[in-house]
């Protein structure tokens, strides 16, 4: 019997123990608070929104809502890592406990809800096409249909493209990179016709090679960019959702978005209303 009561005692007090441990690990909020740092999703090779620079350094509009939001969670910039975090591998990170957010021109769906929580969203756009700019001919998505397009593996917007013209079309005309930095060489050299992805994407790479590149400029979609973090951290969720709309109301938005994509800042007037679940 004092054999089994100890048994019991040791199982009560690793129990303690393990509750303890995990005492304000189960959100972001609380790792925020406790340690002072966070892990940050970002891309890194787009310009305006993710960028790591030649010294190291991070830049865009995404890199500067993440470190308000960072800020506003506790943490200083100095606290702050960014990783690396392309389109197909952002819910594999969150889920694996790789980055604590990602903020990385991330689209919320309600297929990837399933997977992981947003907040925001922060801004919202629509997908569109980059080409040429001596390309007449593409005017509109219809006229992908019989043309080679370069997309980034993960990314909705591919996918998107793959469900309108089906998977012939897919398998013979529908090229895929790890980003849509590589796509770029591919649409120059005449290798694709067309880039199709969010028109916030291709707008600051557009301007980073003036005459080369232009915006068609007729979005076929939606697309509401978010915070992503673990799966039903609500407490994270709200704590981010107040810190976007903080973001929005002491005019941090307008000044990020003109400082970060100049002349196409203007396309974005109002900032959209947050979504809490």
């Amino acid at each position: 019997m004092r054999f089994g009561a100890g048994l019991l005692a040791l199982a009560a007090l690793a129990t303690g123990l393990t509750a303890c441990g995990n005492s304000g690990a189960d959100s972001i909020v609380d790792k925020a608070k406790n340690d002072k740092k966070l892990v940050i999703g970002v891309k890194i090779d787009q310009p305006g929104w993710g960028l790591k620079k030649p010294d190291g350094s991070y830049g865009g509009f995404d890199v500067d809502v993440a470190r308000y939001v960072a800020k506003e969670l506790g943490v200083p910039e100095s606290g702050i890592t960014f990783k690396e975090a392309q389109s197909a591998n952002r819910e594999p990170f969150i889920q694996q406990g790789q980055v604590d957010m990602v903020v990385a021109t991330y689209s919320i769906t309600d297929e990837r809800k399933k997977k992981i929580s947003f907040a925001g969203p922060y801004l919202i756009t629509g997908q569109d096409i980059l080409v040429r700019t001596d390309d007449t001919s593409i005017t509109g998505v219809d006229s992908l249909k019989d043309k080679k397009v370069c997309g980034a593996q993960g990314s909705s917007s591919p996918k998107r493209l793959a469900d309108k013209f089906g998977p012939e079309w897919e398998s013979k005309n529908l090229t895929q990179q790890q980003g849509y930095g590589a796509c770029l060489p591919l649409l120059e050299n005449k290798q694709v016709d067309a880039i199709s992805t969010d028109a916030t994407i291709l707008a600051g790479f557009a301007a980073q090679f003036p005459g080369k590149f232009k915006l068609i400029g007729q979005p076929f979609s939606e697309e509401k960019y978010g915070i992503g973090i673990k799966m039903d951290d609500k407490a994270g969720r709200d704590a981010i959702n107040n810190a976007i709309e903080k973001f929005f109301n002491d005019g941090s938005w307008r000044k990020a978005l003109d400082a970060n994509l100049g002349e196409f800042g203007k396309y974005f007037t109002t900032p959209p209303s947050v979504e809490r679940y």
